[in-house]
């Protein structure tokens, strides 16, 4: 099985021909074409290269699915007997990559 480590968003994804990925937004409109170079790892049917940090030559090419929305995180502050609350919520921006293909130098 073919797979590589990549980096976006501050976040490592595990991803392999196929799958689909929710990532941090990337202000790419849907149905493009995007190169992920920050490639930290490629497992190639057993045969292993790691990045020092990343690995030159090596992408992940993906195609744009659309954009989404994560799930509501809520930020509850409370103080007890002060009469003191905030309430605030957060839903992070996402988008969704279909992987096309893991290319790598070997």
């Amino acid at each position: 099985m073919k797979y590589a480590i990549i980096e976006t968003g501050g976040k490592q994804y595990k991803v392999s021909q196929g799958d689909t990925i929710l990532v941090e937004k990337l202000g790419v409109e849907k149905g493009a074409s995007i190169h992920l170079e920050k490639v930290l790892f490629v497992n190639n049917e057993g045969k292993v290269q790691v990045g020092r940090p990343y690995l030159s030559g090596s992408k992940v090419l993906c195609e744009v699915l659309g954009e989404a929305k994560g799930e509501k995180v809520i930020n509850f502050k409370y103080r007890r007997r002060k009469g003191y609350r905030k309430k605030k919520g957060h839903r992070q921006q996402l988008t969704q990559l279909k992987v096309k293909e893991v290319q790598f130098k070997t």
